[in-house]
């Protein structure tokens, strides 16, 4: 049975980090849903591109994905911080033990907001992490902490999402296939215990 990732999508998101995720994601056979974390599908992203979500966060508040992912995006992240649905439907995925997996501004903005950080190892963007009161910054490209999984920025988008599938699926060998299919040699699964 496939797993089934939820991202979620305010105005301003960051769309290359968006789409570079749900391509990765797609490519490992990983079920992805954009929810759209307002009152409507179109959203306008951080360049102003017109996108449309595949459906409403308040209508899936009651589906429990094995993943939530969250792009960053200046105005995005402000924009999901301030949504009350957004916090709750990320804190009962992580009571829930699924990963939940921001990237760029969104682990200080989004989880550092709401103090869902809870004392994990994180990384963000720039110099956010410094009004972060509840988590641990590390400055790596991504960091792993038990069901929490962040990305630095756009960047390593790539090495985010992958990282992301692995753990989901486990399939090292079709992983390290799109690898080099699309991202070449710059990434591997490494086989480590995670925390």
């Amino acid at each position: 049975m496939a797993k089934k990732v939820a991202v979620l999508l305010a105005p301003g998101f960051e769309e290359a980090e968006a789409v570079m995720v749900i391509d990765a994601l797609h490519r490992t056979q990983v079920e992805v849903m954009t929810l759209s974390c307002q009152d409507m599908l179109e959203l306008r992203s951080y360049h102003n591109i017109r996108m449309f979500a595949d459906a409403l966060l308040e209508r899936n508040m009651d589906t429990l994905f094995d993943a939530v992912v969250i792009p960053g995006g200046p105005q995005g992240t402000v924009n999901l911080a301030a949504n009350p649905l957004v916090a709750e439907f990320i804190r009962r995925h992580d009571d829930a033990g699924r990963l939940i997996c921001p990237l760029c501004s969104a682990a200080a903005r989004v989880l550092g907001g709401h103090n869902l950080l809870k004392g994990r190892r994180y990384v963000c963007s720039g110099d956010l992490w410094k009004d972060v009161t509840d988590g641990v910054y590390v400055d790596q490209n991504v960091v792993e902490d038990g069901n929490l999984i962040s990305g630095k920025g756009l960047g390593v988008a790539f090495d985010f999402a992958f990282t992301i599938a692995h753990r989901l699926t486990g399939n090292t060998d079709d992983i390290n296939y799109q690898v080099e299919h699309i991202y070449y040699d710059s990434w591997r699964v490494k086989e480590t215990a995670h925390a």
